[in-house]
């Protein structure tokens, strides 16, 4: 969805009423965030909203992108957000060899999750498909990328083909790029 270097199109205040929404979303959405909030989005701070190429809104306090969205989509955390607080999100791993072409903007590949190194959850955490989740590669400790699970975790495990994820938010894209000022 970034592949490209993207520049941001009108910028706006968000309302206080919008912005209390945004939080309550925030939570609802990744209830591990919820002690982090204030430390996010401040409640007496002022959110801005950014549009984006290709119909995304980008959520940036003082300059600092937290979540985008594309259309109706859910709100999805920015890297830094996720690299901030690492263990407030799903996450899959992906192998070393699905990694250069992740980190390219290719489309993510049930092989490169249920290859040997790659990983799932266990049955007893599965994720749905449209949950927002991080991938992280074998061998290395930062996220690598974020978004949309076209097809349950349970399903990857039983196709082991087939897209995961269509588009998100990788290391080095047009997003992670993105220059607010």
């Amino acid at each position: 969805m970034f592949k490209k270097d993207i520049s941001a199109g009108a910028k706006s205040k968000v309302k206080s009423s919008v912005q209390r929404a945004i939080r309550t979303k925030v939570v609802e959405t990744y209830p591990l965030l919820a002690p982090h909030i204030d430390e996010i989005i401040p409640k007496k701070s002022q959110l801005d909203l950014l549009k984006l190429p290709d119909r995304v809104s980008l959520y940036a306090l003082e300059n600092e992108p937290l979540f985008w969205q594309h259309m109706d989509d859910p709100l999805i955390p920015h890297l830094r957000i996720v690299h901030a607080f690492p263990t407030c999100f799903p996450r899959i791993g992906i192998d070393r060899g699905a990694i250069r072409f992740v980190l390219s903007g290719a489309t993510l590949m049930a092989p490169g999750l249920t290859s040997t190194g790659g990983r799932l959850p266990e049955a007893d955490a599965q994720l749905q498909e449209g949950d927002v989740v991080v991938v992280e590669t074998e061998g290395k400790e930062e996220a690598c990328l974020v978004g949309q699970l076209r097809m349950g975790t349970e399903e990857i495990k039983v196709k082991k083909k087939g897209v995961v994820m269509d588009s998100g938010h990788y290391l080095g894209d047009g997003l992670w790029n993105l220059k607010i000022d």
